[in-house]
């Protein structure tokens, strides 16, 4: 295995550190580190899978992963790059993202260890823990001495909503940054946690709280980043043109994810295999040089898309997401394909794609509600111009029983010219 820092600039997942001492450690198999997330939704977004795989990289050299929920910092929200306060979360929102959150990453990293037999050290921790019990004045004493109001107002984001006078910015979310101190310091007295990892755009704050640490305790704390991450387009990465990709596969489906790498340009491609597979990178060089000798067969979009789906949903679903899609975009017996599904596996398929119950409707009805044509006119004159499609058999009869076109009892495959394909389910 390679050194890490050299295992994480290869694979552009570096961008700033504090010292090199901090790979030493980290190389020895000996350290804990976290990275946190906000609770103010109930699924990580394709985004986090970024930091996700840094945190992997860590974790596959010995070292432990903690898992930190801000939920105390999630009821203030962190001032960012907002022009104005946001709506404060419930507890019970809150209380219920970090469950399913920490479900997902529990999940994925099973996923991981399942075909990569590594073993991985995590744990869960919720910053609420940090403030039970604890009386204001006694975080005034802990934590507020530490950190001059100087510092705090230099950081850009506050500055920003000082100065500009349309703007302001509320005492509360002034005061996010002493609970994120607060929570590095914890972790590091509690845990012994000497890195904290984040994108880029937190370094003002993780080289602020590595120096509060080491004026409060005299030791020795570190931070690491990974730099924004944009395609060739300089579009930033994970963000679709159809709607938002979650990690979570009841709001995206395995399929959707996949079928997003699919869409990776060549530009992008050694870059994404590099950052969101566990491909050794000179490995990944070799597959990208053979690709671009016939890129029009997008075998390493293939490649790419599957190994994303396989760490992220398991193995399972990286196959039957590349079956959907080679029914969707292949030259494959679509009929033959269906056929072939077992009930779980063809409730995939339905929520992958276009898919509607039966409620006896006529052909002309049915070829409607499949949003194929948009009137029944219109769905007449389509069977008349023979682009009309049930079970891969051209439709030429205007009265045809579909409740006898169902096969297995289970479903109707219906066309509408070469790739326009809806399954009908009773």
């Amino acid at each position: 295995m390679k050194p890490l820092k050299q295992e994480l600039a290869d694979r552009w997942l570096l961008y700033q550190f504090t010292s090199d001492e901090l790979f030493k450690k980290f190389d020895a198999w000996e350290g804990s580190f976290y990275c946190g997330f906000d609770p103010t939704a109930d699924s990580l977004h394709l985004w986090n899978f970024i930091w996700f795989m840094v945190w992997v990289h860590l974790m596959r050299r010995g070292n432990k992963y903690f898992a930190l929920t801000w939920w105390a910092t999630g009821m203030i929200w962190d001032p960012g790059w907002k022009d104005s306060e946001r709506n404060f979360l419930s507890p019970e929102a809150l209380d219920n993202n970090q469950k399913k959150i920490s479900i997902q990453i529990s999940s994925i990293l099973t996923n991981l260890k399942n075909f990569t037999w590594n073993e991985f050290k995590y744990d869960f921790v919720n910053n609420k823990d940090f403030y039970v019990g604890m009386w204001y004045l006694d975080f005034l004493r802990e934590v507020g001495k530490f950190i001059t109001i100087n510092v705090m107002m230099s950081k850009d984001t506050v500055k920003k909503r000082i100065e500009d006078p349309d703007k302001s910015i509320s005492y509360t979310e002034f005061s996010y940054m002493l609970l994120q101190w607060y929570d590095y310091c914890k972790l590091f007295k509690d845990s012994w946690v000497t890195l904290q990892i984040w994108g880029q755009d937190q370094w003002w704050n993780l080289v602020t709280w590595t120096e509060l640490i080491r004026k409060k305790y005299e030791s020795e704390a570190y931070a690491l980043t990974w730099p924004l991450i944009t395609d060739s387009t300089w579009k930033k990465f994970g963000k679709s043109e159809w709607n938002a990709m979650f990690l979570d596969k009841t709001k995206t489906t395995p399929y959707f994810i996949y079928q997003y790498f699919m869409n990776t340009s060549d530009d992008d491609l050694a870059k994404y295999m590099k950052m969101l597979t566990l491909i050794e990178t000179e490995e990944v060089d070799e597959i990208v040089a053979n690709h671009m000798k016939k890129p029009e067969d997008r075998v390493g979009q293939k490649l790419l898309a599957f190994k994303v789906v396989e760490i992220l949903h398991s193995t399972v679903e990286a196959k039957l997401s590349e079956k959907i899609s080679d029914f969707m975009f292949g030259d494959n017996n679509k009929l033959e394909i269906l056929k072939s599904l077992n009930n779980d596996e063809l409730d995939t398929f339905k929520f992958s794609m276009w898919w509607f119950n039966f409620s006896w409707e006529n052909l002309f009805e049915t070829i409607v509600t499949s949003s194929l044509e948009s009137s029944n006119s219109n769905a007449r004159n389509a069977i008349k111009a023979g682009s009309i499609f049930i079970n891969e058999e051209k439709v030429t009869d205007f009265n045809l029983d579909l409740n006898a076109c169902f096969i297995n009892d289970k479903f109707i495959l219906l066309r509408k010219g070469k790739k326009s394909f809806r399954i009908i389910t009773k």
